[in-house]
């Protein structure tokens, strides 16, 4: 169903492109130059990728000349964006490190949300309120090794015994529901599993990543495209990233329209829910920084130097090829 509505949203879309073409008197060879982009999503939709779709719905991307496709990933992105499989997908400043470390060529473009807003979270009740309250309690995760790292420099902070901990890997599930039945504590981005939590009525307690250790404070997710891309069609990711750019000022600066606009595309999606995380998310996608999307050198240094740090990394990437802000601009 999604993807025959987002089909037809596209579609419905390049008619209108073509009529205005039309009426202003361009030729048929004209209106065929749109270029296919695919950008691929790390998760199911939702309002980390509001501005995408914005830039879809309101043609900014056809006024660049750009038919785009977003559609799920059905296996690793940034393995499928460094092979060329696609122009453009969704990850994470810990995953483009490691692709980088491991000579995968993708480079992040932007960051979809100027700081980290994921952290631990679990049931009021359960008094988890530092991460010295880790100690005894069993943690709910999808078994990446970056999550004990994390858990257990935590907790060294506060001088508590990390062998303590269950880990118990539960997969990519609902959070609140592992919350409520296999683990104690979980980990959650804020801006969707928090928001709906509140809109359930839970009571949580949340450690915030960023309020306990400053060096992870890291972007999460960004935009990545490969460097062959940025090297052989530098213009075409110009275009892309300023109608993106659009669609996520859109986003900020009127978050219930982004929200309606998403409901659009992805109808299964909670409404109150989109709407009450698109209102949360709308001064975060920018923040502090100069304009949406911007990244900062020391914030990629500092995460790699904790992950080199906590024995995650071997080495530390070149940080100046794993990002730029070239196409902000």
């Amino acid at each position: 169903m999604l993807v025959r509505k987002k089909s037809f949203g596209r579609l419905l879309l390049i008619m209108l492109a073509a009529g205005i073409l039309l009426l202003a008197g361009c030729s048929a060879d004209e209106q065929e130059q749109l270029t296919g982009v695919t950008i691929l999503l790390d998760w199911t939709p939702n309002t980390n990728y509001s501005g995408l779709y914005a830039a879809i719905d309101q043609g900014y991307y056809l006024e660049e000349g750009l038919d785009v496709e977003i559609i799920q990933a059905p296996g690793s992105v940034v393995q499928m964006v460094a092979a060329g499989q696609a122009e453009f997908g969704i990850s994470y400043q810990e995953e483009v490190t490691y692709a980088r470390i491991s000579d995968m060529p993708v480079v992040s473009i932007a960051a979809i949300i100027q700081h980290n807003t994921s952290g631990f979270a679990s049931l009021k009740d359960k008094n988890i309120e530092t991460p010295k309250d880790f100690e005894g309690k069993s943690y709910g995760g999808w078994g990446s090794p970056v999550e004990e790292a994390t858990i257990k420099a935590l907790m060294e902070q506060y001088d508590a015994d990390f062998e303590s901990v269950d880990i118990v890997t539960t997969g990519e599930v609902d959070s609140l529901i592992v919350m409520q039945r296999e683990a104690d504590f979980v980990w959650i981005y804020y801006g969707w599993t928090g928001i709906e939590a509140e809109l359930k009525g839970l009571e949580l307690n949340f450690i915030e990543l960023r309020q306990v250790d400053p060096a992870l404070d890291y972007y999460t997710p960004v935009i990545i495209t490969g460097e062959k891309l940025i090297a052989d069609y530098p213009g075409l990711v110009e275009k892309f990233m300023r109608a993106t750019s659009r669609g996520y000022r859109l986003a900020i600066e009127d978050p219930l329209e982004a929200a309606g606009i998403l409901l659009e595309y992805a109808p299964e999606l909670n409404e109150e829910l989109v709407k009450a995380s698109q209102q949360w998310l709308a001064d975060r996608y920018q923040a502090d920084a100069e304009t949406w999307g911007i990244q900062d050198r020391e914030t990629w240094l500092a995460y790699s130097e904790w992950l080199y740090e906590e024995d995650l990394i071997e080495e530390i990437p070149d940080i100046d090829d794993a990002f730029t802000n070239e196409f902000l601009r």
